[in-house]
């Protein structure tokens, strides 16, 4: 269903005509929206692992909703530039190896991210496409319920702030002509980390994790 959404999305700026001038917007959009937050989470690979880890364990990151603000500047009527302004919040838990065990609580991120964008005019609505780059910032991360007791005995865990790529496609509908819409946003970033697990000042556990999150949001904007 989420690439459905933005296969259509993306589908619908490339089939709409050509961009034109938009004379009744100013250059500043800024838009409050609910944004659902989708990440993979799987582990790639276990540099460290003195557990040992059960061979076939495999992790997933909880999915989560948030409200989110996003600020964009717009150059020329088609080229404009756009930051977000969130946080959200997830879990990691195993999957295979270790079915149903927390490994990390309420991880924090931070995801700062600018992307370029262009846009169509397709009769008032305006399609777009646009790429970026990304700074996972972690600010926050606890070891989970089961890794606390023995036999792991962990005391911390640490998540590795990374940067990555961001494409996007979207669609911006105004309603009347006072500056007011609704817009839809879709997001795939392409990003890791690595998670480590310590047992006092020991390193026992690394894993290089795959994110790449869908980031979907709904909401409405204010252009002036």
């Amino acid at each position: 269903m989420k690439k459905l959404l933005v296969a259509a999305m993306v589908g619908t700026a490339f089939l709409a005509a050509p961009a034109q001038a938009q004379d009744n917007t100013g250059k500043v959009q800024v838009k409050l929206l609910g944004t659902a937050v989708l990440p993979d989470g799987k582990i790639t690979d276990k540099p460290v692992d003195l557990v040992p880890l059960p061979a076939a364990t495999q992790t997933k990151a909880n999915d989560n909703v948030v409200p989110t603000v996003a600020i964009e500047y717009f150059f020329t009527p088609e080229v404009s530039i756009e930051t977000i302004c969130c946080m959200t919040q997830h879990d990691v838990d195993a999957v295979a190896g270790l079915p149903g065990a927390e490994l990390v609580s309420n991880a924090k991120v931070i995801p700062a991210t600018f992307t370029a964008k262009y846009h169509l005019n397709a009769g008032g609505i305006s399609p777009y496409v646009g790429a970026g780059v990304t700074y996972f910032l972690w600010v926050d991360v606890k070891p989970g319920a089961a890794t606390v007791p023995a036999p792991l005995n962990v005391t911390k865990t640490k998540f590795s702030d990374e940067f990555g790529f961001v494409l996007q496609a979207g669609v911006d509908v105004p309603v009347g002509d006072s500056g007011f819409g609704i817009t839809l946003d879709a997001k795939r970033y392409f990003v890791d980390t690595t998670a480590q697990w310590y047992v006092g000042n020991t390193l026992a556990i690394e894993t290089d994790h795959k994110l790449d999150p869908w980031v979907l949001s709904a909401g409405v904007a204010y252009r002036f």
